[in-house]
């Protein structure tokens, strides 16, 4: 569902304007003398209204999270969530996370988050799954050896091509699940997360490791995706049309 402009969005812009990096693209390789004292630097892609974000960042002060989000009306929610709350550790900006090398140093990131993020059913549109081999090497460019990839979604068969593809990328999987909180809720939950949740939705889970083996962009482009549709986690067959 599409986001209703807020008539009032620019104000709230403004007055949270403390937590936006405008110009992210002057930070590669000084993240962390512009933000110092933190431990480890990590980003969250595609951050909606920023639940995760605020609850992530105020339960780890010695981490800096850096939130991505592509939808300004969204954003501003959770600019605001950490203003209110007084978070200091956490900057968001609006950037498409195809820009990441342009933004961050090679190793410069220690942990990315990548929370229920668009299926792209199709396979003809298979390329823009944040999952997809074009992003992990993204990734993988901005991430040093053993820097992580969390992934969580409610979609099982986005989760089983996610799995095939960060295997086929060489990364190393760990804390692979299909049902998350089986024995009660575990770890921070996005907004999305806690209503699949009460619904009785499973989450699925894993956490993908970089290791020496893992692809980049150093190694070229990444072949054309097919036959690469995927079905809807709740049991209805999506279009198949490639």
């Amino acid at each position: 569902m599409r986001m209703r402009k807020k008539p009032n969005l620019l104000p709230r812009m403004e007055k949270a304007a403390a937590t936006l990096i405008k110009e992210p693209e002057t930070m590669p390789g000084k993240w962390r003398e512009s933000f110092p004292g933190y431990e480890q630097l990590h980003l969250e892609l595609g951050c909606g209204k920023g639940r995760f974000t605020a609850d992530t960042a105020e339960a780890n002060p010695n981490v800096f999270l850096v939130a991505v989000e592509k939808v300004p009306d969204a954003m501003v929610v959770g600019m605001e969530r950490c203003l209110d709350r007084g978070i200091e550790n956490v900057r968001f900006m609006d950037r498409d996370v195809i820009l990441l090398p342009e933004i961050f140093a090679a190793g410069e990131v220690d942990r990315v988050y990548i929370n229920f993020c668009d299926p792209w059913p199709k396979s003809r549109d298979a390329k823009h799954r944040l999952t997809a081999p074009g992003f992990q090497r993204l990734y993988s460019d901005v991430l040093p050896i053993g820097g992580e990839i969390h992934f969580k979604t409610d979609n099982l068969p986005l989760f089983q091509w996610s799995l095939e593809q960060f295997e086929l990328e060489g990364w190393l999987l760990r804390e692979v699940t299909n049902d998350l909180h089986a024995e009660g809720i575990k770890g921070i939950m996005t907004d999305y997360e806690a209503k699949f949740h009460a619904e009785g939705i499973k989450i699925n889970r894993l956490v993908a490791v970089k290791t020496a083996a893992t692809k980049s962009t150093a190694d070229g482009d990444v072949e054309r995706l097919r036959n690469a549709s995927l079905s809807d986690a709740r049991g209805r067959q999506e279009n198949t049309e490639n």
